[in-house]
């Protein structure tokens, strides 16, 4: 079992930034395979980034094309703590954001296993 709690969310305008944090527990966390996913009222939960263990101490990073080169996945693990930072925010960010740990291989999608409680960002324009 994993327990992930998120925190960081809150309401920015158009422009600003945010940081969210995901603090998890119940496993080794330097090999977790993390990520960050958001839905927006009316849509389906959609994947934001992910942060995955390759072996030894190399971790990959990938994003969404809506917020590469705005948003930085990264990973503290002395605090057990995932972070997304969140820089030049749009309204279409507006979402609650879920912090999950799955499974992931070389070539195949990552797969959520666990997911977080959540955590609202809203953007104003």
């Amino acid at each position: 079992q994993v327990q992930l709690v998120e925190s960081g969310g809150g309401l920015v305008q158009a422009g600003g930034s945010l940081r969210l944090s995901c603090a998890a527990s119940g496993r080794t966390f330097s090999r977790l395979n993390m990520g960050w996913f958001r839905q927006a009222p009316g849509k389906e939960r959609e994947f934001v980034a992910t942060n995955v263990w390759s072996g030894g101490i190399t971790y990959y990073a990938d994003y969404a094309d809506s917020v590469k080169g705005r948003f930085t996945i990264f990973r503290d693990n002395a605090k057990n703590t995932l972070y997304l930072q969140m820089n030049s925010l749009k309204p279409e960010d507006t979402a609650i954001y879920y912090c999950a740990v799955g499974d992931w291989r070389r070539g195949a999608p990552f797969e959520p296993g666990y997911w977080g409680q959540g955590t609202q960002v809203t953007v104003s324009s």
